[in-house]
């Protein structure tokens, strides 16, 4: 009997993980270039905190959660999204004022699995919390640009909006609510039970927004305060040159969002969704929890999509594979020196044949093979590219830095 992973779950291992190593690997050093610092949460929670988080008409709520019982009787989650999670811990947390949390991992959903939408996918995100002001949208917004940027997202595009708050949105909704009755029976038969119970969602229905071009826009009728920080996240935005387009179409999956709403879009991924991640405000998030009023921004970014989006191709782990004449102990100590000096080295600790190992090093796609004859002699250094030099065994390290640059 054999097992395979449960449908819409991959198994990820070399070489392809090399790429998800570097693509996580980049994401934290960017995220601490911002001054995110690592934040680690259960990956299940109360069932009710993405009831009240996410909202119960929202259709990961209604059919894409992974919702058990426990053995204690309780109703618990894997969690299908990150901020509800991050924003309850801040809160049990006592913490006051400006604060600041990266976070990667695993999400849950049951959805029906296609190019770079998995049930179990990996995001990376961060959370920017107890700030209210138009520069912490901007902040986060730079931050997802430059990082989507830096791994190599071709076509990449910013997608901005403003869904308006608790001052300008309701007279909006209902003026949205009365336009989608008169077009009733032109949507799909999954956008109609949203007409009464979450209208924006109708938007964001792949078969039903190109049938609603002429909706009212959320961005005309934004009140004075709303308005305002559009505008300023706007021209931040320009001043930090970081391209945007306006799309009064966009109001994201989640029901939480507040004001400045965005999507990160690689226009040249072939797939049936072409966001690799996105984000916004959500001011009443907190207080939707149970918690004090937590103005907050932030954004999740699908890794799935990403490396599907760069293309990226395999690299070795490894820098140097270590062939060796000698006993298999001898070229662990030979590796062990090396490692502790930064190199990323692999040897054939079976002490099999020379050709056997020889093997191993192609296999490795390591750019440099060493062949050790002793801990004492200069060892056989063989690159890729044909170079074929004697090299000491204590001067090696320095040899391959000043080699790499």
């Amino acid at each position: 009997m054999s097992f395979q992973p449960p449908k819409g779950t991959d198994d990820i291992g070399a070489p392809q993980s090399s790429v998800w190593r570097s693509v996580l690997g980049e994401w934290e050093e960017w995220s601490a270039r911002f001054g995110y610092p690592l934040v680690m949460n259960p990956i299940f929670e109360a069932t009710e905190l993405f009831q009240r988080g996410v909202g119960d008409t929202n259709e990961v709520v209604t059919k894409q959660m992974y919702t058990f019982t426990d053995r204690g009787g309780r109703s618990v989650t894997l969690r299908p999204e990150g901020t509800a999670g991050v924003v309850r811990a801040f809160l049990a947390s006592g913490s006051l004022g400006a604060w600041k949390g990266a976070y990667s991992g695993p999400m849950f959903r049951y959805e029906r699995p296609q190019g770079g939408r998995r049930r179990q996918f990996w995001q990376v995100g961060v959370e920017y919390l107890d700030v209210e002001a138009p520069p912490s949208d901007v902040e986060v917004i730079e931050l997802g640009y430059r990082y989507l940027g830096a791994v190599g997202v071709p076509g990449l595009e910013v997608r901005l909006n403003s869904l308006g708050d608790g001052v300008c949105r309701p007279g909006y909704v209902e003026e949205l609510r009365s336009f989608l009755r008169s077009r009733y029976e032109e949507l799909c038969e999954e956008s109609k039970p949203l007409v009464d119970t979450n209208p924006l969602r109708v938007l964001d229905c792949k078969i039903c927004a190109p049938k609603l071009k002429d909706a009212p826009a959320m961005a005309d009728r934004l009140c004075d305060d709303c308005s305002a920080h559009f505008k300023e996240v706007k021209e931040t935005l320009t001043r930090l040159d970081v391209p945007f387009v306006e799309d009064h179409r966009l109001v994201r999956g989640l029901d939480y969002y507040t004001r400045t709403a965005f999507e990160y879009i690689a226009r040249e991924l072939e797939t049936a969704q072409n966001a690799v991640g996105g984000g916004g405000r959500y001011d009443g998030l907190a207080e939707a929890l149970g918690g004090r009023r937590t103005p907050g921004v932030g954004f999740a970014l699908g890794v799935d999509r990403i490396i599907l989006a760069t293309g990226r191709e395999p690299r070795s782990e490894v820098d140097v594979f270590v062939v060796s004449e000698v006993p298999a102990a001898d070229a662990l100590v030979a590796a062990s020196r090396l490692r502790r000096e930064g190199i990323r080295v692999d040897f054939d600790s079976e002490g099999r044949s020379i050709k056997t190992q020889f093997r191993a090093a192609s296999r490795s796609g390591a750019p440099v093979t060493v062949v050790l004859r002793s801990l004492d002699e200069p060892v056989d250094v063989r690159t890729q590219d044909g170079l074929r030099v004697g090299v000491p065994l204590g001067e090696l390290a320095d040899w391959l830095k000043a080699r790499s640059g």
